[in-house]
């Protein structure tokens, strides 16, 4: 499908000496997941012409159905993505009726280590994403975070007390209401705040191609 750049109001953002990329996204989010290597590029291309903010939109926050409720929808999406973006998914999670598709938690997850760590959000949420679609690790756990946090040297003791706060728990819902007022209805969005305007680059899978493209082109105004 062709997308035309859609502006939309940018109700409270001053403007920006550097345009910054915002992604808009959930972890357990399947096209999420297909667009990881193609933002990864993005952020490589123009790491030194943009900033980067993440929002962790909630896709199904608080959600009580469990992955085998939901296998045959999911197959289906996550066999989409493949074929689209050739991610590996691992569908034996599909076959576990403990673990309920709620997003809320790997959602909680990211923004402590966005607080915690600005600069390791995108590489965070980016493990996260290969830890349930790959690993099929239940990301309600604080637990299965631990190589990530090991890996990205985050201190494990202070995001696993962060994580189990009720005041994560709450303060995680400041994103999804900010998604809520930017008009994001579908994850992935990514879009472009430069000059005291926004500008939708994606909304759903795109390559890299087509996003440095638009990029580009709102670059040069």
């Amino acid at each position: 499908m062709i997308m035309h750049l859609l502006l939309i109001t940018l109700m409270y953002t001053p403007i920006e000496e550097k345009p910054k990329l915002i992604y808009i996204g959930d972890p357990m989010c399947s096209w999420c997941y297909g667009i990881a290597p193609e933002l990864e590029g993005i952020q490589s291309e123009y790491k030194d012409l943009l900033e980067f903010e993440l929002i962790l939109g909630g896709l199904r926050p608080y959600n009580t159905q469990t992955m085998t409720d939901l296998k045959d929808f999911l197959t289906h999406h996550w066999e989409e993505v493949h074929q689209r973006s050739q991610q590996k998914f691992n569908y034996k999670i599909l076959d576990d009726a403990n673990i309920t598709y709620d997003t809320e938690p790997p959602c909680r997850a990211n923004m402590i280590v966005r607080e915690m760590h600005p600069e390791k959000s995108f590489a965070f949420f980016h493990a996260s994403q290969h830890a349930f679609y790959e690993e099929n690790k239940n990301m309600h756990l604080a637990e299965s975070y631990a190589d990530i946090l090991s890996t990205l040297e985050i201190n494990e003791e202070k995001f696993n007390s962060a994580f189990a706060s009720a005041e994560a728990k709450e303060r995680i819902k400041e994103d999804f209401n900010k998604a809520q007022a930017l008009g994001v209805n579908s994850f992935p969005t990514v879009v472009i705040s430069h000059q005291d305007k926004m500008y939708i680059i994606a909304q759903g899978y795109a390559t890299q191609e087509k996003m440095s493209e638009r990029i580009r082109k709102i670059l040069d105004k």
